[in-house]
């Protein structure tokens, strides 16, 4: 289980992840901006914090098997649906192609973020590795074939 620091953390950077993908639509005006793409991450990352942790507790019992992945199917469809209803096609002319894709896009980084979260750990060395550290990892170079 993790803390509720940790998961306010992963909802809070899915949530302004989310609202950067819909940031330029809302400067843009146009339809789902900031807070619509926030709120499907926020919600996206929501189903998937309670599909990996909401059911710890029951884990030791007997014929229960927990599957985090069924969950983000759900959202994955879900989204679609709603996408679908922002798709509008009038006299030949198909709109809102692109609000549905950067609502699903959203989700699908929402749950990636969330679900990916607690593995990956970035120290300083990874993010800035200092000239001693990057010469000592770095793969050796291959002398070019004549």
């Amino acid at each position: 289980m993790i803390s509720a620091e940790e998961t306010i953390l992963r909802l809070g950077v899915a949530a302004v992840l989310g609202g950067l993908v819909g940031l330029e639509r809302e400067r843009l005006e146009w339809a789902a901006g900031m807070r619509t793409h926030a709120l499907v991450s926020l919600g996206s990352a929501l189903f998937m914090v309670v599909s990996i942790f909401g059911f710890s507790d029951i884990l030791n019992q007997q014929h229960v098997i927990l599957d985090p992945s069924r969950v983000a199917a759900q959202v994955a469809s879900g989204i679609g649906f709603i996408g679908a209803g922002t798709i509008i096609l009038r006299r030949e002319v198909v709109k809102g192609l692109t609000t549905a894709a950067s609502i699903w896009a959203a989700a699908a980084m929402s749950l990636a973020t969330t679900s990916s979260f607690s593995r990956v750990r970035p120290t300083r060395n990874t993010l800035a590795p200092s000239r001693a550290n990057a010469r000592a990892t770095a793969p050796p170079i291959d002398p070019p074939a004549p």
